[in-house]
């Protein structure tokens, strides 16, 4: 099996938890949950998983990157901006155990990614990748001409013959309005190969009352695999017409399920591109979220990570 490449590309925080009487600061961002996980399942294989985004040159940035290498992922085409630092967000947990959010991203360096004049060494770069994957954050923390640049970039690499990956992740709060987000999802899912997506998401989003408005709506745009994640239900898998529900597996410990489609994502590619079918990729997915779902936060210890056959 020749190697292979793929590039994950988002936005990575700091975050800020309040523990007792003080805080404790760690990282987060959905892409990188998902490049962690998939590069602690492959990084004794053919696979290199690398992590794109924009960061600064504060202690902050500097501590992040020391931890994705720690990690084994690949940080060479992250950009480091001198006059921007990375977002930061806070979780405040209330009585009854429920968790909120206050975030402080507007002028993030990741926004500012495809902005930069080395941008279009990035994106030459990127269209030697396997594949690209990126999420509804990716597109929603870009700016406008930063997206622009993104979809370009997508085009070209599809027509040298890469794979675009792309999970909906939807969070209202990043967008002006639903109206752009679908304009936007729209031209993602257009160049997409293999779309994963919540269908929580696509409820909130499109109104959905029936799983099939979905796979309708996507299929219209082009995407021939097409996983549908519904959190303890079966996830739906559409490769090339053939339909599959694997059922998501049973956990009675359920301590924090953050991450757990970012993990799914890892488990799900690690599987798929060594040559696993679509379905036993969604099976390797349920078993890697099945495991974090069991940990308190995103990332759970490596000695717990599951035994995943690839």
């Amino acid at each position: 099996m020749k190697p292979l490449k793929m590039a994950i590309i988002g936005e990575c925080m700091v975050e800020l938890q309040k523990k007792m009487s003080g805080l404790k600061q760690s990282f987060g961002g959905d892409t990188l949950n998902t490049a962690l996980y998939l590069s602690r399942l492959t990084h004794n294989t053919n696979i290199t998983t690398s992590y794109v985004t924009a960061l600064g040159r504060d202690p902050f940035s500097e501590q992040m990157l020391a931890a994705w290498q720690a990690e084994r992922i690949d940080t060479s085409l992250v950009l480091q901006l001198d006059h921007k630092m990375p977002g930061l967000y806070y979780i405040e947990t209330d009585n009854t155990g429920e968790r909120s959010f206050h975030y402080w991203r507007n002028d993030s360096a990741a926004k500012y990614l495809f902005d930069q004049p080395q941008s279009a060494a990035l994106c030459e770069h990127l269209l030697s990748y396997d594949y690209l994957l990126i999420t509804g954050i990716t597109l929603a923390i870009l700016t406008d001409s930063g997206r622009a640049t993104l979809f370009s970039l997508l085009s070209e690499f599809k027509c040298r013959g890469g794979k675009v990956i792309f999970d909906n992740n939807y969070r209202p709060r990043l967008w002006p309005n639903p109206q752009q987000t679908m304009d936007e999802y729209a031209k993602a899912l257009a160049l997409t190969d293999i779309a994963i997506l919540t269908f929580d998401d696509e409820m909130q989003l499109y109104g959905d009352t029936e799983v099939q408005q979905c796979i309708t709506r996507t299929q219209a745009t082009g995407v021939k695999e097409l996983i549908i994640k519904r959190g303890a239900e079966d996830c739906i898998v559409i490769d090339n017409d053939e339909t599959s529900y694997v059922a998501a597996t049973s956990v009675s410990n359920i301590i924090d399920t953050t991450a757990a489609g970012d993990s799914f994502n890892a488990g799900f590619l690690a599987k798929r591109l060594h040559g696993g079918t679509a379905a036993q990729a969604a099976a390797a997915g349920h078993c890697m979220a099945s495991t974090v779902i069991q940990y308190p936060g995103a990332i759970i210890p490596a000695v717990a990570m599951p035994d995943i056959q690839l």
